[in-house]
């Protein structure tokens, strides 16, 4: 199998010939692996094994060209002058001895009518431009045979409060009003267009995704969730999929979801990561859901990686194949970027046990 033959096997519980490997690292860890194994050396050749690493990125839609907005003007606090804005106008605010995160001002947080809301320089993008994004997808299959996917994380809920403010949306929804449905449906009418650009494009595996998880409990009601968020959420992925039906949607989510794991499934969901070890059970989680989901995760980044030893990695790493068994159903990795915490010598150990694995 080619390395794109292989993960979607996998991801589609048809069984595999090698496990994948997949994981970042933050800039202080990518020091740590230049120190290893030099700064020239690529880490399939490292391990020797390059069909494990193997993934295109799809880029995205491009933003049609506008005069760009005096973002400033939407803040009333002082911005640290290498702050930086995304496409919505959100702040994004370098943090000292921050390793890959900001400090976020919300552009809207203050608005205190719909109109305000309605005359907001909302980015528009060229959904119909995907020239590029399909010479991407080509490219891959035809020529490295690799999977691509294409990544719209903060793909509803997320990028709403980004720009509203978290707690003022929340009370928003609580309260029924306007504001909400208006930033919600504008929020979902961008990434259903984006979601079905890349699937129209060719996309193997979009990866969606918004936290609505903490540590040990959900973020928000279920009913408020079936509510707001899980039919905007199938609207993006009927969107991608009246363009190209056999599309796997990667859902993410960070912490405790398990109540909303029957509603993820019914929006159309394929493979849900990470499945955090320190606030749910893979072997749980399978026993119930693995004949309709697959998985994609739980070695733990909060315990496993930072502080567990070689071994124990490589223990964690196995356990967790073989419960997801020969069908696969699992790319098993950690659960997020990497920390300085990481030992460079458990990211080795779980390479090796993937790779082992693949040879069992």
């Amino acid at each position: 199998m080619t390395p794109r033959e292989n993960l979607l096997s996998l991801y589609r519980r048809q069984g595999y010939e090698f496990i994948p490997v997949e994981f970042s690292l933050c800039p202080k860890m990518v020091e740590k692996m230049k120190a290893a194994i030099g700064s020239t050396v690529t880490l399939e050749d490292y391990f020797d094994y390059p069909q494990g690493f193997g993934r295109v990125q799809m880029p995205g839609p491009p933003l049609r060209p506008r005069k760009m907005p005096d973002w400033k003007h939407y803040f009333s606090e002082a911005l640290d002058p290498r702050t930086g804005f995304t496409a919505y106008g959100v702040a994004q605010e370098p943090r000292e001895g921050a390793q890959h995160m900001h400090r976020m001002h919300h552009p809207l947080a203050a608005a205190d009518s719909l109109e305000q809301l309605q005359s907001y320089p909302w980015p528009e993008w060229d959904f119909d431009n995907i020239k590029d994004m399909s010479h991407v997808a080509d490219q891959a299959r035809e020529v490295s045979g690799l999977p691509v996917v294409a990544q719209m994380a903060c793909t509803i809920w997320e990028t709403a409060w980004y720009i509203r403010d978290m707690t003022v949306l929340m009370a928003d929804m609580a309260d029924g009003d306007a504001k909400a449905t208006f930033i919600l449906d504008r929020v979902t009418h961008d990434s259903s267009r984006r979601a079905a650009a890349y699937a129209r494009a060719g996309a193997d595996i979009i990866s969606m995704g918004d936290d609505i998880g903490m540590q040990s409990t959900i973020m928000m009601s279920r009913g408020m969730y079936r509510e707001w968020l899980m039919p905007r959420l199938k609207q993006v992925i009927a969107a991608a999929r009246a363009e190209k039906p056999d599309v796997l949607v990667h859902y993410h989510s960070c912490g405790f979801i398990e109540p909303y794991i029957p509603d993820l499934i019914e929006a159309g969901v394929d493979i849900l990561n990470p499945i955090q070890p320190e606030s749910m059970d893979f072997e749980k989680l399978h026993a119930i859901y693995g004949h309709q989901l697959s998985f994609n995760g739980t070695v733990g980044t909060q315990t496993t990686m930072p502080f567990g030893s070689p071994a124990e990695v490589r223990a964690v790493v196995l356990r967790n194949l073989d419960i997801a068994g020969a069908k696969g159903g699992l790319l098993v990795c950690p659960t997020h970027i990497l920390e300085p915490e990481v030992p460079w010598a458990n990211v080795e150990a779980y390479v090796n046990a993937c790779k082992d694995y693949s040879r069992f």
